[in-house]
């Protein structure tokens, strides 16, 4: 199959004009200008998308499908910590039925605004096996112990039992407030022995830093009233717990790691942090998730700062409890106007390149590339000079896509 287009964005140059891909199976077998790949590939079946332009699908690095059916359910908060309280509330009158609902709509709605591979957390791994995701799903079982001191080891053995027979899955334990030590060595020991991801959310709120640099504040007085052991507060900043107090891999609650670690949010840290992880041998990627973010309130995200340290930038859209749709091209325009400075085409890749590369799919995803998986989308904007720029700045839903060569119209 043929696929043409007016402009082709491959991620490795200059779009291609009156471009095209050809495609085999599930893969991408050829890449370049129309009338050369007619020549080369007779025969083929045409699919000639007009004045659209083609991209590689777009990967979600950050979402909870779980919570798609609790959008505009919870106002605005005062803090985090309200928002956790509401969300809990909101959680008890879910089914497990619902939730098989909220995910396959979520699912639907991310294929709409351009996205063929997502990074999901659930906080129900056992529901993985119920759903026929129509799109890459990195299944990462959502883990928390906070309530369950002393069973880190039950809590992640049920969840590899849960999600191993997935194409695609890791660990998530939640973050330093509501995962011990324990739990997320547990995952890390899981992660060495099935070569897997992790994720965790790490300094994201105010409410976070506040509890463990100062043992005080909100959050530290609902955790506290949930029973948890405030031991480790009051010393340090929610990254310097996760990485160790001293940085070193032995430091208490630290993580020994060999391999690619996602890090969502990092909006509270210091500038002392910033010297622990440019001193850091560990490469991590970091999420950032731009209407979330936004909607909390949170401090202002230092991208630059996290940028010369080394991070592997990529973008995600949380869940709808906190935010108002799946569209990638939406906090792709947020980041866009917190950070003018930053290329267009930079951003984009934020959504491909760099997230494929976070999801160790440098080698198969995130851009258009013979060997490459067939994950492609249409975007119905002409060839023109300020072509990423029109791009990002497409607001409807797409009208065709690909996902392993499969079309979706």
């Amino acid at each position: 199959m043929i696929i043409r287009a007016t402009a082709v964005v491959t991620m490795d140059g200059p779009p291609i004009e009156n471009g095209a891909v050809v495609i085999s199976g599930d893969r991408i077998v050829d890449v370049g200008n129309f009338s050369d790949l007619k020549r080369r590939h007779s025969g083929q079946k045409i699919v000639d998308l007009g004045e659209q332009t083609l991209l590689p699908g777009l990967i979600n690095a950050h979402c909870h499908l779980d919570y798609t059916c609790l959008r505009g359910k919870i106002p605005r908060p005062k803090s985090f910590t309200e928002w956790i309280r509401s969300i809990n509330t909101e959680k008890t009158k879910l089914s497990a039925r619902d939730y098989v609902r909220s995910i396959e709509e979520g699912f639907a709605e991310a294929r709409q605004f351009g996205t063929t591979a997502v990074a999901n957390l659930t906080a129900f791994p056992e529901l993985a096996s119920k759903i026929d995701a129509p799109i890459r799903t990195w299944w990462f079982g959502e883990l928390v112990d906070v309530r369950a001191p002393g069973r880190a080891a039950e809590i992640v053995n049920l969840a590899v039992d849960q999600l191993k027979s997935q194409k695609y899955w890791g660990l998530a334990p939640h973050a330093p407030f509501t995962a011990s030590a324990k739990l997320f060595q547990q995952c890390a020991e899981v992660a060495r022995c099935e070569d897997i991801l992790l994720t965790t959310h790490l300094a994201e709120s105010s409410g976070e830093m506040s509890m463990f640099r100062d043992a005080k504040g909100d959050l530290y007085d609902f955790l506290t009233e949930l029973g948890r052991d405030m031991r480790d507060c009051g010393h340090t900043t929610p990254l310097k717990q996760f990485l160790g107090r001293d940085g070193s891999p032995n430091g208490p609650g630290s993580i020994e790691i060999n391999h690619a670690y996602l890090l969502v949010h990092l909006n509270e840290l210091e500038e002392n942090d910033f010297d622990l992880l440019g001193k850091s041998r560990r490469e991590f990627s970091v999420v950032h998730c731009p209407r979330s973010h936004a909607y909390f309130g949170h401090s202002p995200f230092q991208f630059e700062k996290l940028r010369k340290v080394g991070f592997n930038p990529c973008l995600g859209t949380d869940s709808l409890a906190s935010n108002q749709n799946l569209s990638l091209f939406a906090e792709m325009r947020v980041f866009q106007m917190q950070f003018p400075d930053v290329a267009t085409e930079e951003i984009l890749k934020m959504v491909t390149v760099n997230a494929a590369r976070a999801l160790g799919q440098e080698a198969s995803l995130g851009r258009i590339r013979s060997g490459f998986m067939a994950d492609l989308i249409a975007v119905p904007v002409k060839r023109s000079t300020r072509l990423f720029d029109e791009v990002i700045g497409f607001e409807q839903p797409l009208v065709w896509s690909m996902a392993s060569g499969q079309i979706s119209a």
